[in-house]
């Protein structure tokens, strides 16, 4: 009997999936209640006086239609300033899927969303410094509040693509 083949990952196209540990930005949203969290990285550099995203990652707790979304944007951003990417709606972000299922809207905004947390504080100021406190880049895991003191330990798996 052979081994069977390993599996397919979820988006075999996925380009910025990954933690990014030299990032100047981090956006998170989501809820570890109900599954979805979507982090993401986002790295600046300067291009003719002006701060443009480079590269962007992103990690995510959800549904594969959340991570393509994710994925497509890390893409749409890139050479774009804060404030061009901010103008990004989740329609926006979502289309080059075509027209996602109503059930699934909730993914562009998801995206959306970590987008504005990553980049609104940078239209206005410096580049924040991303500090964690354990030495390495923030991960979806650190966003996770703490259990409470009766609850049982909360336990993470996370599954690289």
């Amino acid at each position: 009997m052979t081994d069977p083949a390993p599996p397919e990952p979820a988006l075999p196209n996925a380009e910025n999936f990954g933690e990014m540990s030299d990032a100047d930005a981090v956006g998170t949203v989501g809820s570890p209640d109900c599954g979805d969290m979507l982090r993401l990285w986002i790295r600046f550099r300067e291009e003719n006086g002006r701060k443009v995203i480079d590269r962007a990652s992103y990690q995510s707790f959800g549904c594969q239609t959340a991570m393509a979304v994710a994925d497509l944007a890390t893409r749409m951003i890139a050479g774009k300033t804060p404030e061009e990417a901010l103008a990004l709606s989740s329609d926006d972000l979502s289309q080059p899927l075509g027209p996602l299922p109503p059930m699934k809207i909730h993914c562009g905004k998801l995206v959306e969303d970590a987008l504005r947390d990553a980049l609104e504080p940078s239209c206005a100021a410096p580049v924040r410094p991303v500090t964690p406190a354990s030495g390495h880049a923030p991960t979806l895991d650190d966003a996770i509040p703490p259990a409470t003191p009766s609850a049982a330990p909360r336990r993470l798996r996370i599954v690289r693509l």
